[in-house]
């Protein structure tokens, strides 16, 4: 019992740090199904619906070709802008925001939902288009 209350400030660092290091993959198991560059731009191709969950600012600097903006913050009100049988690539700037509105878009009744792994950075990264407006 005395290591404890001795060390008590080096237990609790290591669980904060434990914590941090655990975040990324409860994270990623909120986004559900995730695709690489090359499995969206095949979707994309498909048919599926990009969705950016970016502000308008922020889309506005640069975004996918065709894609839609939708503010995370907005989404909830605006899911029926969103059409039937299509599947959704989701999508912001790192990947950080995207899961929640996967989930969101999960939640009520998308199945057919996946976040871009990286998001828009990593689409750069691939060297993919972006468009500006």
């Amino acid at each position: 019992m005395a290591f404890v209350t001795e060390n008590i400030f080096l237990i609790v660092i290591a669980f904060v740090s434990g914590g941090m290091l655990l975040w990324p993959l409860i994270n990623r198991g909120l986004a559900g199904a995730t695709v690489n560059t090359l499995q969206a731009t095949r979707l994309i191709n498909d048919g599926a619906v990009v969705i950016d969950v970016r502000s308008p600012d922020e889309f506005a600097s640069g975004h996918v070709a065709n894609s839609r903006n939708i503010p995370a913050a907005e989404l909830d009100r605006r899911v029926g802008e969103l059409p039937a049988g299509k599947p959704l690539v989701v999508l912001c700037d790192r990947g950080s925001r995207a899961p929640r509105a996967a989930a969101a878009l999960r939640r009520v009744g998308r199945g057919d939902v996946f976040c871009l792994d990286g998001g828009l950075a990593g689409w750069k990264q691939a060297g993919l288009p972006v468009v500006r407006k």
